[in-house]
């Protein structure tokens, strides 16, 4: 079923392995997909080639969305085009993993603060400032952040490997745009917030960080982690799909999408025998 066809869903960072999985949901349900790209141009290439071959509709545009006028060159493309965006899925992120990147102080890290918060809050927010005149007004747009538990968690526990202090403040902000966001846009729009803990390719397996834990670290992660494992990129795509498309009734929500990472932390002890 199409049930997506003649609607229009921007998703940033669709090059990797998130981004291409929420796309792919969308597109086989018949969306247009409109894909800003930027870097990784091996990624991008492999991207246009999958999405070529499955017969996706779809359109690139080459944007810095750190940048306000790459953004405002973004919608006048898409006002161009299309006319109009009925989801935004706010995937852009970018975050320096003290397993693999070691220490700010590191000359190799001078920038490393300003572009997590740049990447992470400042490109969400041109996203959604400069484009929110593009979603419709009746009901059925929607805006679906995506931030990460590295928000609730900072740089402790056993993922302190993978979340830097800027890189989870950064996600802190996150929850005062969806709130903020739900006011603004409702009744016609709904906007909610995915927070994801570790996903394979994204803090968990096929990463140079993963690769670089100890296999006691490893173990901590798993143990913490209630389920007993990390996330897969379909089950975001799922999710995320739900969050844009289904969840009719659902504004300015926060879902933790984490396998129980966090409440993992604090076990249940026995029950006490008590003394009476």
């Amino acid at each position: 079923m199409m049930r997506l066809q003649g609607k229009n869903v921007l998703i940033p960072g669709a090059s990797r392995p998130i981004g291409r999985a929420i796309a792919r949901k969308f597109a086989n349900h018949g969306a247009t997909l409109i894909l800003p790209v930027y870097d990784w141009p091996e990624s991008i290439a492999e991207m246009e080639a999958e999405f070529t071959a499955a017969g996706y509709h779809y359109l690139t545009f080459p944007a810095d969305l750190r940048q306000k006028n790459a953004v405002v060159q973004l919608r006048e493309f898409i006002s161009s085009q299309t006319g109009t965006i009925h989801f935004l899925i706010n995937n852009i992120e970018r975050g320096g993993m003290p397993v693999v990147h070691g220490s700010y102080d590191l000359p190799h890290n001078t920038d490393q603060w300003d572009t997590e918060f740049d990447t992470t809050v400042k490109a969400k927010w041109l996203l959604f400032h400069h484009l929110f005149p593009l979603l419709p007004k009746e009901t059925g747009g929607a805006v679906v952040n995506i931030s990460s538990i590295a928000g609730n968690t900072g740089r402790s526990g056993p993922a302190a490997v993978f979340f830097n202090d800027g890189y989870s403040a950064a996600n802190k902000a996150i929850q005062s745009f969806t709130e903020t966001w739900a006011r603004q846009a409702a009744p016609g729009i709904r906007v909610n917030e995915l927070m994801l803990g570790l996903i394979e390719s994204r803090h968990g397996e096929g990463t140079r960080g993963w690769a670089n834990l100890s296999r006691q670290e490893k173990e901590a992660i798993y143990d913490t982690i209630l389920l007993g494992r990390t996330g897969y990129v379909d089950e975001v795509a799922i999710t995320v799909y739900f969050l844009a498309v289904e969840a009719t009734y659902i504004t300015g929500a926060i879902l933790r999408m984490d396998g129980g990472f966090i409440l993992g932390g604090s076990k249940v002890p026995p029950m006490p025998t008590g003394i009476l």
